[in-house]
């Protein structure tokens, strides 16, 4: 019993900093410095003064990809937050730009097909 106990202890234990952690949503055109820093993973206030410095300078961000341009914002960190950045205030819009963010579904091909194109791709 006590080891029972003691595993679901640890299991949640190890499980609060990651929901602790967890990005929340932010629209990324229109919040300031404070709010995007306080609502992406990985993104401090430098980050996040950098974020509104490119938006200002080059207008809204179209897609969440486009953060790619802010200097010290990669791949890895966009796709730790892709579910947290919005870019218009409704849902509908969000969604509609999460759609476009996501990659094309690929057509159904023949293991052989896949295996080819793998070769061909190395």
């Amino acid at each position: 019993m006590f080891n029972k106990l003691a595993a679901v202890t640890l299991a949640f234990a190890l499980a609060v900093p990651g929901l602790l952690l967890a990005a929340t949503p932010v629209n990324i055109n229109q919040a300031d410095a404070a709010a995007i820093a306080r609502s992406l993973d990985g993104i401090g206030q430098s980050k996040a003064e950098a974020i509104v410095a490119w938006r200002e300078a080059h207008g809204p961000f179209k897609k969440a990809d486009d953060l790619k341009h802010v200097k010290g914002i990669g791949k890895a960190t966009i796709e730790r937050n892709r579910a947290a950045i919005l870019l218009a205030d409704d849902g509908s819009a969000a969604a509609a730009t999460a759609a476009a963010d996501a990659p094309a579904k690929k057509a159904h091909r023949s293991k052989k097909a896949a295996v080819a194109e793998a070769a061909g791709e190395e």
